[in-house]
């Protein structure tokens, strides 16, 4: 039955699509990957993991500012035979990366900064590890976590790994386990949740053909867009309320500025499931959100709270100035340009009822996110900027595609 919903492609989720890349290369089992993520990241890990398979490989491993490609390739090199160099550019030799250099350390993996301490560039002569058992602390990125059971099947005796604080973004180390056990590989949690263990590879999984999911956090930015036009209905194509994505917490943001989600089943089994949005419920005066599951959410929450004029205290955003960019100080600066109010601490940000007005143009401060959180306030002011559009390309290279299926729609 044909509906007037505005119908949006939504990229496949860059970090399931990344997990199974690092278990095809560390498994050498290659499980068909349905349709994975068209990211630039995706593609960037692709093309290294392809690298270090390569007889005339460089051995120099250069991340741009993918700040999880480069923790994954980390401990994967620190076990890959040869000599290798990994670095990025600019911004991400900034990011701190010592929980995951101390890591390898602990079990007797050589790394050496060749710079800073605790930061890239690094130097690493890829050996095998003497101990299984590691302590890690996640709360700066839960991909120090990931990325080290992703290399367990590879490991002779698998890994313990204990994490000495409660992680940023746990659902995304749930996500690796899921992963791994649906490669044939042991993956469990501890009683307590403190620690992990994974098995060695003891033997050639089945190959399988693996399905990903729509990408949540591409999804956030189009409940903004139903925030601002509560008189269309949006349907993501293909996502789903169960995830194992942690940014499938957008739901639970926006319903509590009054943008309902309805789950659509399409009779014909190809279509697969979609998610209706539309906004128009009652909105709150204020309310509060903790984020330490999903800090990538930051900008999208805090633009659409300083939108819908709701004082909305974001709480666990301590990580969010080391992402590709000072994420605190962006949507900050961004935001008070816009004339609206923002009070920052360490660990949470508030936004403050306030009249926002256009700027020219809204800087995105080369990140992604940024770009893609201020997008929909295009739809208050048609004429509003967004200061180098192609950033996007890092996770969502359709997004202004689609986001003019919004912003043309006249209804």
């Amino acid at each position: 039955m044909k509906t007037n919903d505005i119908r949006i492609s939504l990229p496949a989720s860059k970090s399931m699509s990344n997990r199974w890349l690092m278990i095809n290369h560390l498994t050498g089992c290659f499980f068909r990957i349905s349709k994975p993520s068209t990211s630039g990241d995706t593609r960037l890990l692709r093309r290294l993991l392809n690298q270090i398979e390569s007889e005339n490989s460089s051995h120099v491993y250069y991340c741009n500012n993918a700040g999880s490609v480069a923790r994954f390739l980390m401990p994967l090199l620190a076990i890959t035979p040869g000599h290798h160099i990994l670095t990025g550019d600019d911004r991400l030799c900034q990011r701190p990366m010592a929980p995951l250099i101390e890591a390898l350390r602990q079990m007797g993996l050589r790394v050496e900064c060749t710079e800073k301490e605790g930061f890239l560039p690094v130097q690493i002569q890829g050996s095998v590890p003497t101990k299984r058992t590691v302590s890690v602390d996640p709360l700066l990125s839960s991909q120090f976590v990931s990325s080290l059971l992703l290399i367990a099947p590879r490991m002779p005796e698998g890994i313990s790994l204990t994490m000495t604080q409660r992680p940023t973004s746990r659902p995304y180390i749930e996500m690796t386990c899921d992963i791994l056990r649906q490669a044939g590989i042991e993956a469990r949690r501890s009683s307590n949740g403190r620690t992990y263990y994974v098995n060695h590879l003891a033997s050639k999984p089945k190959s399988a053909a693996v399905s990903i999911e729509r990408d949540w956090s591409s999804a956030s930015y189009f409940y903004t867009m139903a925030l601002l036009r509560p008189d269309l209905r949006i349907r993501l194509l293909g996502l789903q309320l169960d995830s194992c994505q942690g940014d499938s917490a957008t739901d639970n943001f926006f319903r509590l500025l009054g943008v309902t989600s309805t789950e659509v089943r399409s009779p014909y089994r190809s279509a697969g499931r979609s998610i209706t949005i539309q906004g128009g419920g009652d909105c709150p005066k204020s309310l509060q959100f903790n984020c330490i599951d999903c800090p990538d959410l930051v900008p999208t929450f805090a633009v659409a709270a300083a939108a819908a004029r709701v004082k909305a205290t974001l709480k666990g955003v301590s990580n969010i100035a080391l992402k590709e960019s000072d994420r605190m100080q962006a949507i900050s600066t961004e935001l008070q340009r816009m004339g609206g109010k923002v009070n920052c601490t360490a660990e949470e940000m508030v936004i403050l009822p306030s009249e926002l007005h256009p700027v020219e143009p809204v800087h995105t401060w080369g990140d992604h996110r940024i770009a893609m959180a201020f997008a929909p306030l295009k739809l208050r002011f048609p004429d509003l900027q967004i200061e180098n559009p192609e950033v996007v390309e890092k996770s969502f290279p359709e997004f202004w595609e689609q986001f003019d299926l919004v912003l043309q729609n006249k209804q």
